[in-house]
């Protein structure tokens, strides 16, 4: 995998199913420690509440799928939640929608629909952000090469981070792997092969 989808900060949703209730609260979550510690808090929030059902997916290739019924009929609110998060390509997240009950038993079909909607509004209401398994190659080079570079980069539209100037220039880009041989080999060539090209590995970057 190289590219998923998560969400920027919390955000919450709502829906009122026959009387009943359901508040979606979702947030990101880099760990299962965050995902669990974020559940707590919203059944300490929201105490007096029947349910506060959860589920989250945390990892981006091989990711940890965990969800909870809390006391509804089993496979009717967790399980659901957990397929809107799929659904929707999220990942390092965790979501909680917390029932209110209103008196009227809503059957089997009703929970599950109910709690997916919920589940739906809240991503409705949040920011989503994509997330790219992205090469960090630094170059370093002289500054007459750098304004070369700079015009190259600039029209390819590359991701960099703010350059490093001392005797000569430094500047780190986030590339994918067709972005990086191609910007290597123009800087290679722009510089007559002097261009300095440290790899410095590939990490998640959020663009």
């Amino acid at each position: 995998m190289t590219e998923y989808k998560t969400i920027r900060q919390e955000a919450t949703g709502e829906i009122t199913e026959k009387k009943s209730r359901f508040i979606a609260t979702i947030r990101p979550a880099e760990t299962e420690e965050e995902a669990l510690a974020f559940i707590a808090e919203m059944k300490k929030k929201y105490w007096d509440a029947r349910h506060n059902c959860s589920a989250y997916i945390i990892g981006a290739d091989k990711p940890t799928e965990r969800c909870s019924d809390d006391g509804e009929p089993s496979r009717t609110a967790g399980m659901p939640m957990l397929e809107v998060l799929k659904g929707a390509g999220l990942k390092n997240v965790c979501a909680v929608v917390t029932r209110y009950f209103g008196g009227v038993l809503l059957g089997t079909g009703g929970l599950v629909r109910a709690y997916q909607a919920a589940t739906s509004e809240g991503i409705k209401n949040s920011v989503i952000l994509s997330c790219k398994y992205l090469n960090r190659i630094k170059l370093t080079l002289d500054y007459t090469a750098y304004g070369k570079v700079q015009y190259y980069t600039v029209s390819e539209h590359l991701t960099a981070e703010e350059p490093e100037f001392s005797d000569s220039v430094s500047v780190t880009f986030l590339l994918d792997d067709e972005q990086r041989g191609k910007l290597i080999s123009f800087a290679t060539e722009a510089t007559s092969g002097t261009v300095g090209i440290e790899d410095l590995g590939k990490s998640w970057v959020t663009v």
